[in-house]
């Protein structure tokens, strides 16, 4: 199977480099959306060898997931796996990905929250509202909606739908999967928190906006 990974990027210039040299040996092409970065991501990711496609201004992670993808089926992608550009994820994990698609799913989430090895207890309760919210709005039962690390096939890429643009795409993802009828599975991963990989995440006031942006998806579906 031809598989690319997809890692959205913005300002990512301090990690991108050792995350595509991880992930190179597991995969056999790198798109690195590039959301409107200002410091040197594209160039770097150019320089590692990756597809760069580039947003002119800063879109957000569900466009930048939608872009990815429109790519990745243009490169005649089998299987896409989308991960973070922060170094939170372990790319040697890829082959569970890869072995969940092979038993039949369409779509694989890596989960933080079947060992919860490192995962910060804030980052849990976190995790939980969001599974809560993905649950009551959607009817779609994850352990971990909000995960980065995700694998989907082919079949699965023409199916979705993408309609949002921000932090909200984690929970549509799923949504998308329960309403297409496409087989989810989940696989447990190891998240590598640092200093710089928790300032990635949201804020509560983010959280907020993504609530009820998930809210109107739910009402126009």
């Amino acid at each position: 199977m031809r598989t690319i990974a997809i890692i959205p990027a913005y300002n990512e210039e301090k990690t991108i480099a050792e995350v595509l040299t991880n992930t190179r040996p597991f995969i056999d092409q790198i798109i690195v959306v590039n959301d409107g970065s200002h410091d040197r991501t594209a160039e770097i990711a150019q320089a590692h060898g990756a597809v760069v496609v580039s947003h002119v201004i800063n879109r957000g992670l569900g466009a930048s997931i939608g872009t990815g993808f429109e790519m990745a089926k243009r490169l005649g992608a089998d299987v896409v796996v989308t991960l973070d550009a922060d170094g939170q994820h372990n790319p040697s994990e890829i082959p569970l990905f890869i072995q969940a698609i092979e038993k039949g799913a369409d779509v694989v989430i890596g989960s933080r929250m079947l060992k919860r090895t490192g995962m910060p207890w804030y980052r849990q309760v976190a995790n939980t509202l969001g599974n809560l919210v993905t649950f009551f709005l959607f009817g779609a039962l994850v352990t971990d909606s909000q995960s980065g690390f995700r694998a989907f096939t082919a079949y699965a890429l023409r199916k979705i739908d993408i309609q949002t643009n921000r932090m909200e795409v984690s929970s549509e993802l799923i949504a998308e999967a329960r309403r297409r009828k496409l087989s989810l599975a989940e696989v447990p991963i190891k998240a590598i928190y640092t200093d710089y990989s928790l300032s990635k995440g949201q804020s509560f006031t983010v959280g907020l906006k993504t609530l009820a942006k998930l809210v109107l998806r739910r009402i126009r579906q």
